[in-house]
């Protein structure tokens, strides 16, 4: 007789002779099946994860272009209970002297247009251009800046949040293959970032659009592009390498008269506005004191040349470093009235560069950048505050400065250029010395850059793409 236990064994290892080939052919078909659900779920999650990221960020840019379709439009991460909706935009403004990052906060009311609520502001120097033959150096200030970027944006916004590079005149003026090849590394850091990046979030600023940008954050601050009928303010922009003027033109001859080039229109909050808008490249403040001392952008002097100015005082010898190359300057010896001759070699330079159109005596203007600069550090305006002034006050302050510039040798030896410059610049544009302008670098708190009304440009933008019935 053969013992209960082990029968049970010996049916036990007769049973693991059996092939069960039902078994088999289920694992057969099981394993492939379970394959292909589980790619199926994974490209599913991947499209439903890039699906809320573009419908969230769209929310925004319906918002932002004032679309009206008679429908709710998809809540911001951020909605509230009581209904506004919290979205943000990241614009990197990298310009011929720094790069700066504008991380901004909006909020909108169902069937309003949007709100700033909070900007946060930081700037690095130097400027992208400055890295033109080491890109790799570029990578640590983009990096930084993106790390404020990630600190002020909540993390449920970030893949919601379009993060975008605009550069301007530093860039434009350097060879297209360098300038490209900095663009790209920059690309590739935003690439990794968290935050919603498009295939153009790295350009080089049309200089038009600069100017059309920073009208637009004006016109928004103030509250005129939300007011249908108000009257606009006019821009001024005096950057390092281009300066730009922008305007509404209320008067039909403006209109027929303006050269090609110099007219643009701007589609804003379910409007169209036709713009006189322009950027002079290579007239910005420091491109201007190159070309006012004799030199040539992006060229050392010949043979290492010592660059005489009338502008500077007679006794006046130094050095002067522009977009990574120091140049030896001088005063020019036994000058007087400096004011005379510098004024003289200032016209050299912009005669015939600048168009001047009379309606500009009749347009409200704010003044930004190193108008505001240079007015302060003069004492024509309240460092902090700002104010307003007239445009004759640059050419007092201009002779003031250059009759008494041997007696200020330790201070800013370019003052009496850069007042004499201005003030110049100002009349050519057509603007009388009794026109008043409003200098400030903050309207309503915020920043009055160009970063704003670009960031409102691009979604815009985005917005038309993927609906072109806006």
């Amino acid at each position: 007789m053969i013992p209960a236990a082990a029968a049970q064994s010996s049916a036990d290892r007769e049973m693991r002779k059996i092939p069960n080939n039902g078994n088999l052919k289920m694992t057969k078909v099981a394993y492939p099946l379970g394959l292909f659900i589980c790619l199926f779920i994974y490209v599913a999650y991947i499209k439903w994860h890039w699906a809320s990221a573009t419908q969230a960020f769209f929310s925004i840019t319906e918002v932002a272009s004032g679309a009206r379709r008679g429908h709710q439009a998809h809540s911001a991460p951020g909605t509230a209970a009581h209904g506004h909706e919290v979205f943000y935009g990241i614009m990197f403004d990298a310009g011929s002297t720094g790069t700066r990052v504008h991380i901004f906060q909006f909020s909108r009311q169902p069937g309003e247009t949007p709100t700033l609520t909070h900007e946060t502001f930081k700037a690095l120097k130097p400027g992208l251009s400055a890295y033109a033959d080491d890109v790799e150096k570029s990578t640590s200030g983009i990096q930084e800046l993106l790390d404020v970027a990630k600190q002020d944006v909540p993390f449920d916004f970030w893949k919601a949040t379009p993060l975008v590079l605009k550069a301007t005149a530093g860039l434009r003026l350097l060879p297209g293959e360098k300038a490209q090849k900095l663009l790209q590394k920059v690309k590739e850091v935003f690439k990794a970032s968290p935050f919603l990046v498009g295939d153009d979030c790295v350009s080089i600023m049309n200089g038009t659009d600069e100017g059309v940008s920073a009208w637009i954050t004006v016109n928004f601050l103030t509250g005129s592009l939300k007011t249908p009928g108000r009257s606009s303010m006019g821009m001024l922009d005096l950057g390092g390498g281009s300066t730009q003027i922008t305007f509404l033109p209320r008067v039909e001859d403006t209109l027929q008269t303006s050269p090609p080039g110099y007219l643009t229109s701007l589609q804003m909050f379910n409007r169209t506005y036709k713009l006189y808008s322009y950027s002079y490249l290579g007239l910005g403040l420091m491109s201007a004191r190159l070309a006012i001392l004799g030199g040539i952008e992006g060229k050392p002097a010949e043979d290492g040349k010592e660059l005489v100015s009338p502008c500077l005082s007679p006794g006046f010898t130094g050095e002067w470093e522009h977009a990574e190359i120091t140049y030896r300057i001088s005063g020019q010896k036994a000058a007087v009235n400096l004011h005379e001759l510098c004024a003289s070699r200032v016209l050299e330079i912009l005669r015939n560069k600048v168009h001047r159109t009379e309606e500009v005596k009749d347009v409200d203007f704010y003044a930004f950048s190193y108008y505001y600069d240079l007015a302060a550090n003069v004492g024509l305006i309240d460092a902090e505050k700002g104010g307003s002034l007239v445009v004759g006050d640059f050419d007092i302050a201009a002779k003031y400065v250059c009759r008494t510039a041997e007696t200020r040798l330790q201070g800013n030896p370019f003052l009496c250029m850069d007042l004499t410059y201005i003030s110049l610049l100002l009349q050519e544009f057509g603007f009388p010395e009794n026109k008043v302008l409003k200098l400030t670098r903050k309207i309503n708190n915020v920043e009055t850059s160009w970063a704003l009304g670009a960031i409102f440009h691009y979604i815009d933008s985005l917005s038309r793409q993927k609906s072109p019935a806006l």
